[in-house]
């Protein structure tokens, strides 16, 4: 399989990351377990606040190979963005490390409030 040149990765890859996000949820060193626990509670609590964007983080895949907390975050919050419960979500540039760049929605106002 080719290779991305740099630029057109990047691009793939998005600009926005930890610098531009609010807050961090730093899922470094966690089990899958846990990370999911987090990441629903983060998703949950947003439902009832303002808007916000978090950069959440996660080790990359150990040396050799093997599996990372990037399929398993990533289907959550695919699932939270058809939901409505995250309005963009994408991936944090390379320099960022591997992790997503995600804005919620926050609480929705109802018309007759």
């Amino acid at each position: 399989m080719p290779h991305f040149e740099d630029f057109y990765a990047d691009k793939l890859r998005g600009s926005l990351g930890v610098t531009d996000a609010e807050s961090v949820l730093d899922l470094r060193g966690t089990n899958r377990p846990t990370a999911e626990a987090s990441l629903n509670d983060m998703l949950e609590r947003s439902r009832f606040g303002k808007g916000k964007t978090v950069a959440i983080r996660f080790d990359p895949p150990p040396e050799g190979g093997g599996e990372t907390l990037f399929q398993p975050v990533g289907r959550l919050l695919l699932d939270a963005k058809r939901k409505g419960i995250v309005d963009r979500l994408q991936t944090l540039p390379a320099g960022d490390g591997l992790g997503f760049y995600v804005a919620l929605a926050g609480k929705t106002t109802r018309s007759n409030e």
